[in-house]
């Protein structure tokens, strides 16, 4: 019996080696699975890998804070592969996700439109696994071909060219999706639909920007946003905004065809932008109960709407003669009379109001008249999260004595120092100064891209952080397009760059934007990967996060600290990105000491295969 026992003890280390070596090779497959794919590893939620490495929100359990981009040692671990997420995960957009909103089991008001509005995974259910291109995938069609036209295989959905056939919002051709410029209201396209309305206006040669006048759109419920793209010809830029509802994946064919678009709704918070953004607000029977809740959605125009801005309407509550569209006619008549807005022109199926130029009207309103207006301490400007409020925003003194924005015309506008600088106490010359700086960093980049890039190569681009936005403005003679984001908890200089008659977000890098997957040709990041470093928000969720939103064979610009690049570095492999620069920042006041130029490429690959080389 002791015999067998002692047997027994002298076979456990055996053992016990032997579960570690099996566990060790379970290990080894999982980050090292053949092309990246991992079988059901791939639905594997959270950070656990980079809270192991202590490069997340996570701190040690003694209190102590570390950088998200651990400790420098060359021992730091180095990814093979993430694992690939399902197909059914194509599509992910991870604060939009329905199916999150069902097993989290939120809840929401319907009514209110809560379940299309921003509800991000907490931590430890976010997917840690990169989201493959649909089967079949091709390099986007090139604007300006792109707006007429997308590869069917790129998003893979004919529903609307069924469902809105009879309405010209698109045509299943084959291996391609054409869009003919239809839409719910103009069936015979935006062109004509646009000349109508400048028409209504009395705009000078039926030219919607009124001699550079009328810059930036906001399209409420805008389809596939062919009024959007149309404008573009005007010198007009439009954000297309729609919801991820029942006309899914509206917004993915606006971007799919380089058409500046969002995924947003008017719920309960207020939309991403500042206050006074927009010469034009547009409504094609975009389906909005204008009435509920005192208003409160009409009110949220209003606060976007610029001094003197329009809002065009193109519904049957405009022209129809039932009983129930005459109803809802008198009440939205009696509420914008109450907001102190006129008709400026009625014509047709169409109704155009137009806000005042200063605060006259709203103070000689009768006592207790609603909506009321916006209490004392109510910042317009204040989005991020923020609760929309039924009520009027007043224009501040200045804007109220000079009767207006103060905004040169278009093109003037983009380099013209606007009035608002004041509120940021930010001076002309410094504005400037910001603006001539970025126009030599962007020769800069453009001369590091040049052997990967022809003149088509990039129109969709995002700058991460954009200050004044002056990066973009020194794109001003390239066809391309770019989404301003500005930090959801710094300055406010949003409303700057939508000022310069230029588009934008806010947004919190800590979390995913509100956007479909493969939708940008290049990310602009500078020291976005430092902020994110004070914040202690995870760095491996952002990479993967910036892989989501760009297109295969697009490109990054990582403008950072050095121990940022090398960080980032360690990835590329993982990523499927390759790099293709790597040079010192020329110094310069805004930039911080060491910076780094990274630029990087994303390569186009397809689940169970190789990288494609080109």
């Amino acid at each position: 019996m002791r015999g067998r026992n002692d047997g027994g003890q002298s076979k456990r280390p055996i053992v016990l080696l032997c579960v570690m070596v099996v566990c060790l090779c379970l290990l080894f497959l999982y980050f090292s699975g053949s092309n990246g794919q991992a079988g059901s590893a791939a639905l594997e939620y959270g950070t656990k890998f980079s809270r192991s490495l202590g490069w997340g929100s996570y701190g040690d359990d003694d209190g102590s804070e570390e950088s998200i981009f651990g400790t420098g040692d060359a021992d730091d671990v180095k990814l093979k592969s993430f694992p690939v997420c399902d197909d059914r995960h194509s599509e992910l957009i991870p604060c939009l996700d329905r199916n999150l909103i069902y097993q989290m089991r939120m809840k929401l008001d319907l009514n209110l439109m809560e379940h299309y509005e921003r509800h991000c995974p907490p931590p430890e259910r976010r997917l840690n696994c990169l989201i493959p291109p649909p089967h079949g995938y091709k390099v986007p069609i090139k604007w300006p071909k792109s707006r007429d036209i997308v590869w069917k295989a790129n998003i893979p959905h004919t529903h609307l060219a069924h469902e809105k056939s009879d309405q010209n919002w698109m045509i299943d051709a084959g291996e391609k999706i054409k869009f003919p410029g239809g839409g719910t209201h103009f069936h015979h396209g935006a062109d004509k639909y646009i000349a109508n309305i400048a028409n209504m206006l009395n705009f000078k040669d039926n030219n919607i920007n009124n001699e550079g006048m009328l810059r930036t759109v906001l399209d409420v419920g805008c389809g596939v946003a062919s009024f959007g793209g149309y404008l573009l010809s005007s010198n007009v830029i439009a954000m297309s905004l729609a919801p991820n509802d029942v006309h899914q994946n509206q917004i993915q064919f606006a971007l799919e065809r380089g058409i500046p678009a969002y995924l947003g709704v008017l719920g309960t918070k207020r939309l991403p932008y500042p206050s006074r953004s927009f010469e034009l607000a547009h409504c094609s029977r975009c389906r909005i109960d204008w009435l509920q809740r005192d208003g409160i959605l009409l009110l949220e125009l209003d606060r976007l709407l610029r001094p003197g801005g329009y809002f065009a309407y193109s519904s049957p509550e405009a022209y129809a003669q039932d009983e129930e569209d005459r109803r809802i006619w008198k009440k939205m008549s009696s509420l914008v009379e109450r907001m102190c807005w006129k008709i400026a022109e009625k014509k047709n199926q169409t109704v155009i109001w137009v806000k005042p130029l200063n605060n006259d009207c709203y103070r000689s309103r009768a006592p207790g008249t609603n909506p009321p207006l916006c209490k004392r301490g109510n910042d317009p400007d204040s989005v991020w999260g923020v609760p929309m409020e039924a009520c009027i925003t007043p224009y501040p003194e200045q804007m109220h004595r000079e009767g207006g924005s103060g905004l040169a015309p278009w093109p003037a506008r983009l380099t013209t120092p606007p009035p608002r600088l004041a509120d940021l106490h930010v001076t002309a010359e410094t504005f400037e100064k910001d603006t001539e700086m970025w126009q030599q960093i962007v020769e800069k980049y453009w001369s590091l891209l040049r052997t990967k890039i022809k003149p088509d190569t990039i129109r969709n681009i995002m700058d991460m952080k954009a200050n004044f936005g002056s990066f973009a403005a020194a794109l001003k003679e390239k066809d391309v397009w770019v989404m301003n984001v500005v930090p959801h908890d710094g300055p406010s200089t949003l409303k700057i760059i939508y000022d310069r008659g230029l588009m934008g977000s806010i947004h919190d890098w800590c979390e995913a934007f509100s956007t479909y997957p493969r939708t940008y040709d290049l990310l602009h990041a500078w020291t976005v990967f430092s902020d994110l470093d004070k914040r202690g928000c995870s760095a491996e969720d952002l990479l993967l996060e910036m892989d989501r939103i760009l297109r295969p064979t697009g490109f990054i610009i990582v403008r950072d600290k050095g121990f940022v690049i090398e960080f980032i570095k360690k990835y590329l492999n993982a990523l499927h990105w390759e790099a293709v620069s790597v040079v010192e920042a020329e110094s310069s006041p805004e930039s911080e000491e060491n910076e780094m130029i990274f630029i990087i490429r994303k390569k186009l690959w397809q689940p169970g295969g190789l990288p494609d080389p080109k």
